[in-house]
């Protein structure tokens, strides 16, 4: 289950506990003691998502070594930088160990999104078929502006996805990987250019028979479409173009509707007392109202009259 915590305070030593417990390198060199401190966090098995809001001058640094580790700090008034290179302060910015030094007056409303390097590396391996693959970052900067902004709205998406999981390692496994692809689509790493080889296309309907024979065994556990298509040996991309060749749909809307079934089978022999919403979060679904629309599209009733009629 995500450890979810919001807290405010005045005090900088709850600053640099807090901060410290995610970033164990991050240092506060100078902090007005008249600070307000804004905090929420949500920490995933692979993956933390946090925002915080600090009201103070400050000057911190952060060198992140033994994390793969995208932030956003925004502000007026200050300047940020890596090594010799200016980053922008409208911008995000990664670092995989490069220290990262802001200078800031005012309020300054940060996200960060801190990875396990090792299953970011692992989950890279596997969407791009390269076992060899070394996960670094190139750049600190994003590719452009409009994958800034995008990558500083999906942070506020995963963080209130975090926190209504209710624990359903289902949703937090595809959160962690939602949260990785978004970063490594934002910003320049060794995995970019590694996705323009021609997919694997032989044994297309071999492989994809057993893709989804594992899906309808394994669908009821934390699996994502990486561990599908490790599971069949292939790359994440190659299972992609098998499942667009031979049914026309992708793979992860095949496993959607695989956990749509056990869903449906649930609802038909709920116990007393069960709840559709209950039942939709068991198989992977955060939100009720898509839940139902979705049942309603294939099944062409409600859920609700599914579990009033067993």
């Amino acid at each position: 289950m995500p450890e979810i915590v919001r807290f405010h305070s005045r005090d900088r030593a709850t600053v640099e506990s807090t901060w410290s417990q995610f970033a164990p390198s991050a240092r506060l060199h100078r902090v007005d003691p008249d600070l307000r401190f804004d905090w929420r966090s949500a920490a995933l098995d692979r993956v933390s998502i946090v925002e915080y809001r600090l009201t103070a001058a400050v000057r911190s640094s952060i060198r992140p070594e033994g994390q793969l580790f995208a932030c956003a700090v925004g502000f007026l008034h200050g300047s940020l930088r890596s090594g010799r290179q200016e980053l922008d302060a409208g911008r995000p910015w990664i670092s995989d160990g490069r220290e990262v030094v802001a200078d800031r007056e005012g309020a300054a409303n940060v996200k960060a999104l801190v990875f396990d390097p090792g299953w970011a590396q692992e989950t890279a391996r596997r969407i791009t078929g390269d076992d060899r693959l070394r996960l670094q970052v190139t750049d600190s900067a994003p590719s452009d502006l409009a994958a800034a902004a995008h990558w500083s709205r999906a942070v506020t998406h995963l963080g209130a996805e975090a926190a209504a999981t209710g624990g359903n390692p289902l949703i937090e496994a595809e959160l962690a990987r939602h949260a990785l692809m978004t970063t490594l689509a934002v910003f320049p790493t060794t995995v970019h250019g590694r996705d323009d080889r021609t997919p694997q296309t032989s044994a297309a309907p071999v492989t994809v028979r057993r893709a989804i024979a594992f899906m309808e065994e394994h669908a009821h556990e934390p699996i994502t479409i990486d561990d599908v298509a490790h599971a069949v040996h292939i790359s994440t991309r190659g299972l992609q173009y098998a499942f667009r060749r031979a049914l026309g749909i992708t793979p992860r809307q095949h496993l959607a509707r695989v956990r749509l079934d056990g869903a449906h089978r649930d609802l038909l022999r709920a116990d007393p007392g069960e709840t559709v919403a209950g039942i939709a979060r068991r198989w992977g679904f955060s939100h009720p109202s898509r839940f139902t629309a979705e049942y309603r599209r294939v099944h062409g009733c409600p859920p609700g009259q599914a579990l009033r009629s067993r």
